[in-house]
């Protein structure tokens, strides 16, 4: 008998363009097979679904390839840092730091 079937979601956006499917894949399916049978990366030059990291409704999933999926559940595809958000943190601290010593001196 075959394995009834699961609806999920699979998303992924940029800042200026965004995609939601809906794909129907079989039970046991993984968090890394949505990604790879949405095909967004037809979509999305550069996106590597075969290494992005994922998560399900906000919550990154350490070992998507393990991780089985439940029916209704949103895949999502999470872009790469382009900035350390602890070093963003410092350096705005650093020149707050730098304008309230001028005015300081002001």
């Amino acid at each position: 008998m075959d394995k009834p079937n699961i609806v999920v979601e699979v998303v992924y956006a940029l800042a200026d363009k965004q995609k939601l499917l809906r794909l129907s894949l079989p039970a046991g399916s993984t968090v890394r097979d949505a990604a790879l049978r949405s095909g967004l990366d037809a979509h999305f030059p550069g996106l590597d679904l075969q290494a992005a990291p994922l998560g399900i409704f906000g919550k990154a999933v350490p070992k998507p390839e393990e991780r089985l999926l439940e029916d209704g559940e949103r895949v999502e595809i999470y872009r790469p840092l382009i900035a350390d958000p602890k070093e963003v943190r410092k350096q705005r601290a650093a020149k707050a730091a730098q304008a309230k010593a001028a005015q300081a001196e002001e």
